[in-house]
């Protein structure tokens, strides 16, 4: 499996903004962006940045590198996702926006029950999730509705778990996942609608980017 080796803080300050790769860092004093708002190798905000902006291509090139940091995913899997949402009916960008919420590393992530999405991957990958009581180690496994998530039962005893739930307390998951009381189960209630799915026009420049 190929993995990332640039440092999380250094993506975000690639991209430009904050891509929130590193949990509760990205909303402390100590995160890269707010301390050094600039790319990685510029000496200052005003100094070797691009003459007369980005070009069309260079956006769409951009935002879809920004969207495999932020979902984790790489270019074959973005590829694959941008085929089937075209081939599906309704709009393009919001169908592969909602690939993306709808895999199982991102739905822990919205559940609360991991800091970031790279933490909920390790989770999946290392078999603390279940999905209707068998355990999957698939992150990229697309949830469906009427499904339901939870941790295994082994998990559940370990240390992993155990300030999770009071935490949970002050969480608000989205609207298409409803969260079990006092329990770290959760169904999926629906895919998101397109309300749910907020602002598509970034996602617009993905689909672009393939369609040339």
């Amino acid at each position: 499996m190929a993995n990332r080796i640039d440092p999380k803080c250094k993506q975000c300050r690639r991209a430009g903004e904050k891509l929130f790769l590193k949990g509760e860092r990205c909303f402390s004093p100590k995160c890269a962006v707010a301390k050094r708002p600039y790319a990685p190798g510029a000496k200052g905000s005003g100094k070797n940045t691009r003459r007369g902006g980005l070009s069309e291509f260079g956006r769409q090139l951009m935002q879809k590198q920004k969207v495999k940091k932020i979902y984790g995913v790489f270019e074959k899997q973005l590829k694959k996702y941008f085929k089937e949402a075209q081939a599906q009916k309704g709009d393009a960008r919001e169908n592969l926006i909602r690939k993306f919420e709808m895999r199982l590393d991102n739905v822990m992530f919205r559940l609360g029950w991991a800091k970031s999405r790279a933490a909920a991957r390790q989770l999946v990958n290392h078999g603390h999730v279940a999905i209707n009581g068998k355990r999957v180690s698939i992150p990229s496994y697309q949830v469906r509705k009427g499904e339901s998530i939870s941790l295994t039962e082994k998990t559940m005893k370990s240390k992993l778990t155990e300030n999770l739930l009071a935490s949970l307390k002050k969480y608000e998951a989205p609207t298409w996942l409803a969260q079990e009381q006092n329990k770290l189960e959760a169904k999926v209630l629906a895919a998101p609608t397109a309300d749910e799915l907020g602002d598509v026009s970034s996602i617009g420049l993905i689909v672009e980017y393939y369609s040339r």
